[in-house]
């Protein structure tokens, strides 16, 4: 690609800048409850561990490849996902921070028993899983096209910025590194959504040369295919450990809020500079792989030193996504797993020890998965993954936290299993252009309302 040593250096700077920042913040870690959760989070800090986590290689480089065919319909994942925190703040915060749990099984345990919170946890984390392996494809992907290396080496240095990230911080570090990489992501998508409309004549060429109903759409690929995207990424943010973490771990409600209607604002915002840069790839390079819209771009249309930067900017957003979701799968482990069943006496020392081998054999393992032949489908399972989280847990937590003691464990457990089956049978045997999501939603909903009608029995 030519890269020019000022962008390499623009490159080491970005990313020793976030390195350090991860290292300080894990001499702040002395106990699990700081790994895991994080303790008196500012509204900067909620708002920048959501967004560290959310914004990652979809909402930027897989922003760009879709609207490099389908414009205004590439902004789904972001809006999607704005919108579940804006929803977050105004209807979850508040009995998720009162709760008193620190995970999503933990509530789940206390209406409906261990076991159905154990198999939530456990289909939640495979849900989750899937997204750290698109992630894992999508740095992958992006250091092999600025750098000379085999996707091997591309995939083990990724891993290792994502441990330097979040092993030595965990929430903690999550926190205040989302609060530098929101800021170096925000200049930088802003820089380059102003420099394509520049580039590209303005916006009037853009209306003018570009189909309407294609690029100008939010709905270019169907109601159905379109709706059903933003509301899988409006379900999965609500059901996943890594957003709920920062709103339990704000030092106060009006924090927790606050940090998350500023996390869902920001989120919104982010995917437009990511439209236009794919639209102006498209009207200027239409020969590129679509896949290589924001790469491309930086490399050739932003001066040396700030492309540098950007590109950096790109790959922490990616590395600050998958280590956050392999944060919230060790939350769930340690603290609703192996602490229930395995080690119910293990220190704090213990329990901090076990929640870094976790993230560890989590990011090994979707490595070697990530091997395999599935980077065709990177955007499909970010969609899928967010989907089927919002399928296993959503309807059995509403319940759990709106209306308790109304639910038995038999319809809460055959709706957790119904849920996220009914989304994969979805995918073969619908029609392409409907999100199977509808219909594991619709199927885990109705054995919710169904229990709730037929009211729990006491136990004997």
């Amino acid at each position: 690609m030519n890269i020019s040593f000022t962008t390499i250096v623009g490159m080491m700077f970005a990313l020793g800048l976030v390195c350090l920042t991860g290292m300080y913040a894990g001499r702040k870690v002395t106990s699990a409850a700081d790994f895991t959760t994080g303790s008196n989070m500012s509204v900067a800090m909620v708002a920048g561990s959501l967004i560290g986590t959310l914004v990652g290689g979809a909402s930027t480089i897989g922003t760009a490849q879709l609207a490099y065919t389908y414009g205004f319909s590439a902004w789904w994942f972001t809006l999607g996902g704005g919108i579940g925190l804006v929803i977050m703040a105004i209807f979850f915060a508040k009995p998720l921070y009162t709760s008193g749990s620190k995970t999503l099984p933990q509530i789940l345990s206390k209406e409906y028993g261990k076991k159905i919170a154990t198999l939530a946890a456990v289909l939640m984390s495979v849900g989750t899983f899937i997204s750290i392996v698109s992630q894992l494809l999508s740095g992958s992907a992006l250091l092999t096209s600025i750098v000379p290396i085999g996707s091997g080496a591309a995939m083990a240095g990724v891993i290792l910025l994502m441990g330097i990230y979040v092993i030595f911080g965990g929430a903690l570090g999550a926190g205040m590194v989302g609060i530098l990489k929101t800021i170096l992501l925000y200049v930088s998508t802003i820089v380059c959504g102003l420099l394509s409309l520049k580039l590209g004549g303005g916006l009037s060429v853009f209306t003018e040369v570009l189909p309407a109903e294609q690029y100008f759409n939010l709905f270019a690929r169907g109601y159905w295919k379109d709706g059903g995207a933003g509301a899988s990424l409006v379900f999965g943010v609500l059901t996943t450990q890594a957003y709920i973490l920062p709103v339990i771990s704000a030092k106060n409600l009006k924090t927790s809020k606050a940090g998350a209607l500023l996390g869902g604002a920001l989120t919104v915002i982010i995917g437009i500079a990511g439209i236009f840069v794919g639209m102006y790839m498209k009207l200027f390079m239409p020969d590129i792989p679509s896949s290589a819209a924001m790469p491309q771009f930086v490399i050739h249309c932003v001066p040396g030193f700030l492309g540098g930067v950007i590109l950096a900017t790109l790959l922490i957003a990616i590395i600050g996504t998958g280590a956050g979701l392999a944060l919230g799968i060790s939350s769930m482990i340690s603290r609703d797993i192996y602490k229930v069943y395995f080690r119910p006496q293990a220190t704090d020392r213990e329990n901090l020890r076990f929640s870094r081998l976790v993230i560890v054999a989590v990011l090994i393992s979707a490595a070697m998965f990530s091997m395999g032949e599935v980077g065709s489908m990177i955007l499909n399972w970010s969609f899928l993954s967010m989907g089927l989280r919002g399928a296993v847990a959503f309807a059995p937590m509403c319940f759990a936290l709106f209306s308790p003691g109304r639910i038995s464990t038999k319809f809460a457990g055959m709706a957790i299993i119904a849920g996220p089956v009914l989304v994969l049978i979805g995918s073969f045997i619908l029609p392409a252009d409907i999100d199977p999501l509808f219909l594991g939603m619709a199927g885990s909903v109705i054995i919710c309302l169904i229990g709730w009608l037929t009211g729990k029995k006491p136990e004997a």
